[in-house]
């Protein structure tokens, strides 16, 4: 496995780089210290996972988020010591895969990289999703729906999947989180509202005139495709 962290904190690094030694001695690590260094980086060699810290010296994580997430669906897992839900949050929206906060051990770092990793090659995403209008290649994480395309990321690409194979049926909250997550998720819930809301506004770039993932409150959620 390919790990690239961009980071500038020392001890951050250090402490990332010591757990893979630990728990996965074949890793091969790449570490940027800039975003503009990690970006450059990203458009020769894609790794099989980055791990990006939100404060950088010459830029924000939430930039070089924003510009992965233009040529890229490699799955991306944030490191932050700022613990507020807004940056989580936003970290989330802007298609990040997963948020540690920091300090964090070594063991609930490799847990959640391996769950990432896991949902990025899970054997649900085993074909490509037609369904007359909406067709998902899984292989390049794209969505053609109304004749347009749109790049999702592997977690979004988890959920089209579910949603589609239950076109008009709801698909309820645990469901969902198990096929993401796993089992006993903490803020489970929370993250995939966030997911859903993101998914939704993608959508709306390509069928502008209509919602098609509705919620059932307390329930789930379901998929609908204008007639």
């Amino acid at each position: 496995m390919k790990v690239h962290i961009i980071s500038n904190d020392t001890e951050l690094l250090e402490a990332i780089i010591l757990a893979f030694k630990v728990g996965w001695p074949k890793t091969s690590i790449l570490s940027s210290n800039l975003g503009s260094q990690g970006l450059e980086i990203l458009e020769k060699e894609i790794p099989d996972i980055i791990i990006l810290d939100l404060v950088l010296p010459d830029t924000s994580g939430f930039n070089v988020l924003k510009n992965i997430r233009l040529f890229s669906s490699v799955p991306v897992v944030i490191v932050t010591a700022r613990a507020e839900e807004s940056d989580i949050v936003k970290s989330l929206e802007l298609g990040a895969d997963e948020c540690i906060v920091a300090p964090f051990g070594q063991m609930e770092l490799l847990a959640r990289v391996k769950m990432v990793k896991r949902r990025s090659v899970s054997p649900v995403l085993n074909a490509n999703i037609n369904h007359n209008e909406v067709f998902i290649d899984i292989k390049n994480a794209q969505l053609t729906i109304n004749q347009r395309s749109l790049h999702l990321t592997h977690t979004e690409c988890l959920i089209m999947q579910c949603l589609i194979e239950k076109l008009g049926q709801v698909v309820d909250f645990v469901e969902l989180s198990e096929v993401l997550w796993g089992e006993d998720y903490p803020k489970a819930a929370d993250n995939l509202r966030v997911y859903i809301r993101r998914l939704r506004a993608k959508l709306k770039t390509v069928w502008i005139d209509s919602t098609l993932i509705f919620s059932k409150p307390g329930v789930g959620y379901y998929l609908s495709l204008p007639r």
